[in-house]
């Protein structure tokens, strides 16, 4: 069955800006950890509509993440009934093909799968997910020449291939899971549309 998402994505790490992560080089704290979230404009897995939901995705690398296996944990919006909900773990999961699986390729171990409140806001250049009540990404985009926004396209390690990433920096990145206990701000971040099908 066909499926297709379109919608906005937003990223944080723990690396100093600009990450060097996207380029495929050592991150600046020696590791990286990265909450990542997305809101589903529109979307569907075949006769499934996916419209209005958040995902957010939570990623520790212990080094390059070009080439050490990640650690992840994903977390479904509550709202989703069983069948969006089996839709979206599959989709992110890698196991629908397209983008989420070229990405998926790089995680070593799930460590878990939980239904949690997602509130994604967005705004023109401030973007805030919060996750239940175990983490929280607050971003601001940076202001480039003649104060419009800076942005990278191409760079091998996109979350939204093909579409230019904006960058920002963190208000706040914290998340408190799986042992993780993430307390960041000023850090790197992107966002930008997205759009994946299989």
């Amino acid at each position: 069955m066909a499926w297709k998402l379109e919608g906005t994505y937003i990223e944080t790490c723990n690396c100093d800006a600009a990450c060097p992560c996207v380029f495929l080089s050592d991150p600046t704290e020696g590791d990286c950890g990265v909450l990542v979230g997305f809101h589903i404009d529109q979307g569907h897995d075949g006769d499934v509509s996916l419209d209005g939901l958040n995902v957010a995705l939570a990623i520790y690398s212990p080094g390059n993440m070009a080439t050490n296996p990640w650690t992840a944990a994903a977390y479904v919006d509550e709202r989703a009934s069983e069948a969006q909900h089996a839709s979206l773990v599959k989709i992110f999961g890698g196991q629908a093909g397209g983008h989420p699986a070229a990405l998926a390729e790089h995680i070593g171990e799930m460590v878990g799968v939980e239904s949690v409140a997602i509130a994604f806001e967005a705004g023109e250049r401030r973007f805030t997910v919060r996750v239940g009540e175990l983490g929280t990404a607050d971003i601001e985009r940076i202001d480039g020449q003649g104060g419009g926004p800076v942005t990278i396209t191409g760079h091998p390690l996109a979350i939204a291939p093909g579409i230019p990433a904006t960058v920002a920096r963190s208000r706040q990145l914290s998340f408190h899971d799986h042992g993780w206990d993430w307390s960041e701000s000023d850090k790197t971040a992107f966002f930008s549309p997205f759009s994946y099908s299989g």
